[in-house]
């Protein structure tokens, strides 16, 4: 997928309209309490203020419904914007409207500003061609640098494309590139390790990954109905029965394929989900009727680390159990341990498990973290991604 970026274009002197993400993570007082977003955006916008450029910030933060919402107001942002840039960012009182294209077309090169959360209009999310005329009007040129918007053709990622020339910024690009050579031209050995909840999430990741690595890994909720397809007793752990067929029909294809398809061979299983029950180790042969599997075990642990060691590319998707539960997240540390230990290209694929390493403090010590969740998802499935096909290509 090649698209233009920032470093394609003549910027100086132009006004560019930046669609970020910002949706950051607060606390009940709106204290922003994880500020990857804003720090992963930092790079496109110091590249346009030092080439000349006025910057035009945009972003969505929540589910405003289409409402104005002082819960979801970007002035934290802006805030911490101003701290990071160390430059004022004023936040404008709209993201349309005669106060914002005022601002705006007073501003010099050199200058930023963010736009109050577009999410504020219902308009954003129906992709209504008006609103993002008017969006586009604030600007002579379209940055897209929200990778975990990406895939929802909405007015502030797809409609503005189609209205002002439209590139990638350089977190996009870097996603596209890391993420993208994985899938199309890996180093050997490729190994996917993909945990999560749920089979029907992943079904198109496991068919198009089928396809692409040398090992893949099954852990997480996921996995027990594979062992279960493959006759294992489950107890009560997660498990999603009109799934059976198709597992049994992916480790068959796995073996067709000559490709290496790992499931847990101990579980750690509990009686609640909290961690305040009873819990223990048990084999793939030994959950209990009455228990539920709540992480791989450590043997598993163990054995997964070791394929990853082997690998030379790995991409992660997925935690290996109930991680938020401190003491059911040592099987997603051991992953999370041999990613970093590797001397592999290490991609962490967003949502759960871009969470997961930065609750273990490693997202620093891999190759690159997505800061896509559902984007990240469907990249990996081998979707088109609107908000990426409508800008320009090379």
């Amino acid at each position: 997928m090649s698209k233009k970026t920032v470093k394609d274009i003549e910027v100086k002197g132009k006004r560019v309209l930046v669609r970020a993400d910002f949706n950051v993570p607060q606390d009940q007082y709106g204290g922003i309490t994880d500020d990857r977003r804003i720090r992963e955006a930092l790079p496109t916008i110091k590249y346009l203020l030092a080439n000349g450029a006025s910057v035009v910030l945009a972003s969505h933060l929540g589910r405003p419904n289409g409402e104005r919402n002082e819960k979801f107001t970007l002035r934290p942002v802006a805030a911490r914007l101003s701290g990071l840039l160390g430059v004022q960012v004023p936040l404008l009182p709209d993201c349309v409207g005669p106060e914002v294209k005022a601002h705006v077309t007073a501003m010099k090169p050199g200058d930023v500003a963010l736009l109050e959360n577009v999410r504020f209009h219902k308009e954003e999310e129906a992709n209504d061609a008006a609103f993002a005329k008017e969006l586009a009007s604030n600007a002579d040129i379209f940055v897209m640098d929200a990778f975990g918007t990406a895939h929802r053709a909405h007015a502030s990622t797809e409609g503005v494309a189609r209205c002002i020339p439209a590139v990638a910024g350089l977190l996009v690009e870097k996603e596209l590139r890391v993420m993208g050579d994985a899938l199309s031209d890996p180093k050997r050995p490729f190994v996917a390790v993909l945990g999560g909840a749920k089979v029907k999430d992943k079904i198109a990741v496991v068919e198009n990954l089928l396809g692409k690595v040398d090992t893949l890994i099954i852990g997480g909720g996921m996995a027990y109905t594979f062992l279960k397809s493959e006759g294992y007793p489950t107890g009560g752990s997660l498990l999603d029965p009109e799934r059976l067929d198709y597992c049994r029909g992916i480790i068959s294809q796995a073996k067709a394929r000559g490709v290496k398809l790992l499931l847990p061979i101990d579980h750690l299983v509990a009686t609640s989900l909290d961690g305040k029950g009873t819990s223990k180790v048990v084999n793939a042969e030994g959950i209990p009727q009455d228990m539920i599997g709540v992480d791989i075990g450590p043997q598993t642990g163990k054995a997964f680390a070791e394929e990853i060691r082997k690998a030379m590319t790995v991409l992660w998707n997925g935690p290996m159990g109930v991680f938020e539960v401190p003491e059911f997240s040592k099987g997603t540390l051991a992953i999370a341990n041999a990613l970093v230990e590797s001397s592999a290209v290490t991609i962490v694929g967003g949502g759960d498990s871009a969470a997961a390493i930065e609750k273990l403090g490693l997202a620093d010590k891999v190759t690159h973290v997505s800061t896509g969740g559902g984007a990240s998802l469907e990249f990996l499935e081998g979707k088109v991604l609107p908000g990426i096909d409508a800008l320009q290509d090379l």
